[in-house]
């Protein structure tokens, strides 16, 4: 019987001792269990996070792209400028040395149109005095017609300047 108490007593204690290491593993395992939950938690945060930033990295990606276009259209933009600058600069140059060449031929431009309006006066007044004398000739001819012409006719009377007729 003594064996048998021994054997019982060995036997309860194996007993106990694997009792207790199941529920030793079972609480490791529900540890593990809870660890593992909120390790996959976190790392779906992490997950999401990621394409967040993918999304934002391929949103910045694009902007990128129509940046670097529109700094391409800039720079050749730039360049347009430039050379259209330099045509300007030259045409500015070109109307420069036209402008002191105008400036120059100003003088003698102005003396030849003041020795122009000169001569027009010159050739008015001659022009006039020839007037004056050639009304002065047609007067003279028109009383020495009208020292012949008939009075009695109207034509006649106009001619010479007779308001009535004689009678």
């Amino acid at each position: 019987m003594k064996i048998a108490i021994i054997i019982t007593g060995v036997s309860l204690a194996v007993t106990i001792t694997m009792i207790s290491q199941a529920l030793r593993q079972e609480y490791n395992l529900h540890q593990l269990k809870i660890s593992m939950s909120e390790s996959s938690a976190d790392i779906r945060q992490k997950e999401e996070a990621i394409v967040k930033i993918k999304n934002k990295m391929n949103d910045l990606k694009a902007t990128l792209g129509s940046l670097n276009i529109q700094m391409a259209d800039l720079k050749k933009q730039k360049t347009d400028d430039k050379t259209r600058g330099e045509e300007l600069e030259k045409s500015l140059q070109t109307c420069n040395t036209e402008k002191t060449d105008a400036e120059k031929k100003k003088p003698e431009m102005t003396e030849a149109i003041n020795k122009l309006k000169a001569d027009h006066e010159e050739a008015k007044k001659t022009a006039e005095k020839d007037v004056q004398s050639l009304k002065q000739q047609i007067l003279d001819r028109d009383k020495a017609i009208c020292a012949f012409v008939d009075t009695t006719k109207e034509e006649a009377r106009k001619l010479c300047g007779i308001s009535e007729a004689p009678q």
